[in-house]
């Protein structure tokens, strides 16, 4: 078969290749699956893909004859490499207009570049994200696409029909040039690394501080899913929790605690770094995986190093009131989670002029995705009310929502504190807070260091337009100058 039929093709055939084009048939599009090892072209045509209107192609010539125009190739592959050597491999068959669209978790970076390859060559290229896991991409994922904006048209039909629905609002809207939706993607992932993070802490906390078994912790997870905390990932912690082996045991405790990953973590880290954002939170998620992976080093640790001999903490004693301060503290920790990376989303927009659509975002995330929740909906009612809100935490719903929580969250950091228990995640949520809010912090002292032992100059209150230089070992005074920016 050699004529253009495909409205799309979709390269790369493992499970979540698979489903998307499962889905995207679902909904009246034919799609051409290809696979660098073509036999599982055949296989999933036999198989899977039996009695639908899907075709196969057995080399990348076959597909590109086989789509329609403007063709459109969307590619499943391991971000890297992978995806660069088959850019390589279809770039030359293409014509101009048409488009290629990246479904993998590249670096954002490397989709600016390559956006800018191959708009010199008349090509449109798509950072697409894609979230929800193989359920998602089967029934309706979180699509977060980003690029060229001339192959929205084209696929706007496609992916807003496949993508999860928040009401009758599809989970996918376009967001900015070149790596736009792969960045907004990779926040994404950062803040699901902050949420992973906060729900552990809080099962270890309960589980230690107050001896919860794994029952009890399962039946606290379902109520909290009945409310504010309301999420798949509070849903999946309670499923996790209920369930028992074959020997009827709950099988999280048999599980080495050595957490993986796979970088957009990371990734989220360093962008906060590189545009000088406090997400200080998601980094702290990041570092504790990596502190989790010196199984070890902590259980030789674990022989020496003192713990706490510090008395009990009081609000142990109250199992009921404390499970509702590790409820409340968890929920403020979330928020500020989230107004982290949506601080990273805005310094990024303005840098990279993307224009993000905070509340469109916030609607993306609402379905389909790992991070969706309750929680999101009120996100998009923020930013729907202001647009040019600089803060969640800002937010009339979220300001009251911190306050409440507020004496809750320091009884469950203090009380962790003093047991020994670590809870990096929560700390560091209530650190930003107590940062955040204050007005005048230690900095002052900080420039005044820089500037004794490397002339880098600082400001004064009474008149911030003005580098200042002070001879600090002498008696000269200071020294007005412009000259000592660092």
């Amino acid at each position: 078969m050699s004529e253009a039929v495909a409205d799309i093709a979709v390269i790369g055939l493992a499970v979540m290749g698979q489903n998307l084009i499962l889905n995207m048939n679902d909904h009246g599009f034919t799609v051409c699956a290809f696979n660098r090892t073509v036999a599982k072209v055949d296989e999933f045509l036999a198989n899977e893909a039996k009695g639908t209107k899907i075709v196969g192609a057995h080399s990348i010539a076959e597909m590109v004859k086989l789509l329609k125009r403007p063709r459109r190739v969307m590619l499943l592959v391991q971000a890297g490499k992978p995806v660069q050597s088959m850019i390589d491999q279809i770039a030359p068959l293409l014509e101009k207009g048409d488009i290629i669209i990246d479904g993998g978790n590249s670096e954002y970076h490397d989709t600016n570049r390559r956006y800018e390859e191959l708009k010199a060559k008349g090509i449109h290229y798509v950072g697409c994200g894609v979230s929800g896991g193989e359920e998602g991409a089967r029934y309706g994922p979180s699509l977060m696409p980003g690029g060229a904006p001339e192959a929205w048209e084209h696929i706007k039909p496609i992916f807003q029909s496949i993508a999860a629905k928040s009401g009758s609002e599809p989970c996918c809207d376009w967001l900015g040039n070149a790596g736009s939706g792969h960045f907004v993607k990779m926040v994404h992932n950062g803040i699901e690394y902050g949420d992973m993070q906060l729900i552990a802490e809080a099962y270890h906390l309960l589980h230690e501080s107050l001896g919860l078994s794994y029952d009890e912790l399962a039946q606290t997870f379902l109520q909290w899913n009945q409310g504010e905390l309301d999420s798949f990932l509070i849903e999946i912690t309670a499923n996790i929790l209920t369930y028992r082996d074959e020997q009827g045991e709950c099988v999280v405790p048999k599980i080495l605690d050595s957490a993986g990953q796979k970088g957009t973590g990371k990734w989220t880290g360093i962008a906060a770094l590189e545009y000088g954002q406090p997400v200080t939170l998601i980094a702290e998620s990041v570092f504790a995986r990596c502190l989790s992976a010196l199984k070890d080093q902590r259980v030789a640790a674990a022989r020496v190093l003192p713990g706490s001999s510090l008395p009990k903490p009081e609000a142990f004693n109250d199992k009921k009131a404390f499970i509702e301060h590790v409820r409340l503290a968890l929920y403020a920790s979330k928020i500020v989670s989230y107004a982290q990376g949506f601080m990273l989303l805005s310094e990024a927009s303005k840098v990279h002029g993307w224009n993000l659509n905070f509340g469109a975002i916030a609607l993306m995330w609402r379905g389909g995705c790992i991070i969706r929740s309750r929680f999101l909906g009120r996100i998009k009612e923020a930013f729907d009310t202001n647009p040019n809100l600089q803060n969640l935490l800002l937010d009339d719903f979220f300001l009251k929502a911190v306050s409440a929580a507020n004496n809750s969250w320091r009884i469950v950091t203090g009380s962790a504190i003093f047991a020994g228990i670590p809870t990096p995640a929560f700390s560091s949520a209530l650190a930003f807070y107590d940062g955040y809010r204050t007005g005048v912090l230690p900095a002052n002292l900080i420039q005044a260091q820089r500037d004794y032992f490397g002339a880098h100059t600082y400001k004064l209150i009474s008149n911030p337009e003005t580098s200042v230089h002070t001879n600090w070992t002498g008696r000269g005074g200071r020294v007005t100058s412009n000259a000592y920016q660092a």
